[in-house]
């Protein structure tokens, strides 16, 4: 019998065309897997529209995904990866991929990933945690990285290197939530893990993917700028050990389920945590399927094992 899968794309937040491009490379591969694929995207308004493009309401979106056998949240951001479609899903009683509610809400939250991070014995970067009101009595000192507590793809992150750049760079990330986070700029190599759980308790880690670019990587680096991204990683045995590690003490910590990524500087005294992406973006040519395909594993065939392990859960 073949399954019947929604893949749900765009969303009302910074991340939409991002996430658009995630779909669309999902609802190809899927395809070509044999699957059923119905698209749903959700417009930069938060209206729902139906794989023609119709508009079409919340209630009638929601019928269509009790059709499916099981959906695919590829909406990257908030009110997408923080749990919020996950929690649709789960009302809607349709199995989906990915992390559930409470890993979504935590992971998508810096300051309390950081917190979490902390409580199992990973080191962040030192840093505050500042609002529209208490950003004014903040004094700076040295250089600093400023960034939305909940904000993707790096929009409104600034590299503060002296104190005039402080107040553009509060405003910005102040344009995309109401906290931010100040945090001392850690020097060291940007290391990226891939954690897939499977069913069983089986933790899988992907090839190792070093970042290198000139500066913090931010949107424009991405996604404009020229990025180089290496993978398998120049790592030791050691080094390999220590950040695969740490990202599994994560993943678990965090209730993650299906694949996540997890952000690393590699310093000097060890992994320093950056972030952690419960939806990470999701193009062939994204982070988590190099590094995937590192392993022999195809884009499509990834896709799949994500699918089959709901149905089989």
């Amino acid at each position: 019998m073949t399954v019947r899968v929604a893949v749900i794309g765009g969303g009302q937040n910074c991340e939409h065309e991002v996430s658009l491009a995630s779909a669309a490379g999902m609802v190809r591969a899927l395809l070509v897997k044999g699957y059923e694929v119905v698209s749903l995207t959700i417009a930069t308004d938060g209206t729902w529209r139906d794989g023609a493009g119709r508009g079409i309401e919340l209630a009638d979106a929601i019928r269509v995904l009790g059709t499916c056998d099981v959906a695919v949240p590829a909406v990257h951001g908030p009110r997408g990866e923080d749990g919020t479609l996950a929690a649709l899903c789960e009302l809607a009683l349709v199995p989906y991929v990915g992390s559930g509610v409470r890993a979504g809400a935590v992971a998508m939250d810096k300051w309390t990933t950081k917190l979490v991070a902390q409580a199992v014995g990973i080191v962040t970067a030192p840093g505050v945690l500042l609002t529209a009101t208490t950003a004014r009595s903040y004094v700076w000192t040295r250089p600093v990285v400023v960034k939305p507590v909940a904000a993707g793809s790096s929009h409104g992150v600034s590299l503060v290197s002296g104190p005039d750049d402080l107040e553009p760079a509060l405003s910005s990330a102040l344009a995309l939530d109401d906290r931010m986070l100040v945090e001392e700029v850690v020097t060291g190599r940007e290391i990226d893990v891939a954690v897939l759980g499977r069913p069983g308790g089986e933790r899988m880690v992907a090839p190792l993917l070093e970042i290198t670019v000139e500066g913090v990587f931010d949107f424009d680096a991405k996604y404009v700028a020229g990025t180089t991204f290496d993978v398998p990683a120049h790592l030791t045995d050691g080094e390999t050990a220590a950040l695969s590690g740490s990202a599994i003490a994560m993943y678990d910590a965090l209730g993650c389920a299906g694949v996540a990524r997890i952000d690393f500087f590699l310093t000097a005294d060890g992994p320093v945590l950056n972030e952690v992406n419960t939806m990470p973006g999701f193009t062939e040519q994204s982070q988590v399927p190099r590094m995937f395909a590192a392993a022999g594993m195809s884009y499509g065939d990834l896709l799949d094992i994500l699918v089959r392990d709901v149905l089989d859960g």
